[in-house]
């Protein structure tokens, strides 16, 4: 369940004058993140899913790097009344050192930017490793995903407030779908799925994601090893700086009849 009914008065509503209906929206709750019992992180995001996101928060935090380095991770249960499915806490491997220090997120973020509380651009900006050369897509296989993506975005449909990141193989087959009301939270949950699956580095995939292409998700792809990010929005330019670092092709403004390749274009056959 990612949405609610709640009372809502639509005006105009003709010659009655308003009208008293129901509306269906996005939910929105906390979320802290524990390691072995310590709180790193709290984020607001759309209940579901929430071990990915957590396994996909420690990923691109670079506080873990493989499946192997994750136990589990376990939805805390003797809470306080209203907390109980909103904290979850990772349990990590013996021989994974971690390194508290590397969290640059403050204890608290919004849904809306993955980047608040964080310091300084030296603070974000962890060295993953660049994306490996390779493979190429066509124009024309591109311009199929965002018609997939929005068919598969039942969250948006009943709302039109969720973000989704979407992982799609070489054949243009949708591997995994995410909504959220944070759009750092979707790539999140992708990512987690990913590594909890085994699947990384997902260097024959390409990720597709609902708005606008920043930094932090860039950053994010780089952690998974993808060769490809594309977005229906725009891109920022540290977004472009970021992904031209890291051998990363970024597309913006992915129509089915038009895009533009900001960088890495010798991945996109035709570009």
């Amino acid at each position: 369940m990612n949405s609610a009914r709640l009372p809502v008065t639509r005006w105009p509503a003709g010659e009655t004058g308003t009208a008293d209906s129901t509306d269906n929206l996005a939910i929105e709750e906390p979320m802290e993140i524990r390691v072995s019992g310590r709180s790193v992180a709290v984020t607001m995001r759309t209940p579901g899913h929430d071990r990915e996101l957590a396994a996909g928060f420690l990923l691109t935090e670079g506080l873990i790097r493989q499946a192997s380095d994750v136990l589990d991770i376990l939805m805390c249960r003797d809470l306080p009344e209203g907390q109980t499915g909103n904290v979850v806490d990772a349990l990590l491997a013996p021989d994974v050192a971690v390194d508290f220090a590397r969290l640059t997120r403050h204890v608290f973020s919004s849904s809306s930017c993955g980047l608040c509380g964080k310091a300084t651009i030296d603070a974000v900006a962890h060295n993953f490793l660049p994306a490996a050369s390779g493979p190429q897509f066509t124009p024309a296989f591109l311009a199929t995903l965002p018609g997939r993506l929005r068919a598969a975005q039942p969250g948006f449909a009943a709302t039109g407030g969720l973000h989704a990141s979407a992982l799609f193989n070489s054949a243009g087959e949708l591997l995994c779908l995410r909504e959220d009301v944070g759009r750092h939270n979707a790539l999140d949950k992708v990512l987690g799925w990913a590594l909890l699956e085994s699947r990384l580095p997902l260097r024959d995939t390409v990720l597709l994601v609902s708005g606008r292409v920043s930094f932090e998700l860039v950053q994010k792809t780089l952690a998974a090893g993808l060769p490809l990010i594309a977005g229906i929005g725009a891109p920022s330019t540290l977004a472009v700086e970021c992904a031209r670092r890291g051998n990363l092709t970024l597309v913006g403004f992915l129509r089915a009849e038009r895009f533009n390749v900001y960088c890495g274009a010798e991945r996109v056959r035709g570009a």
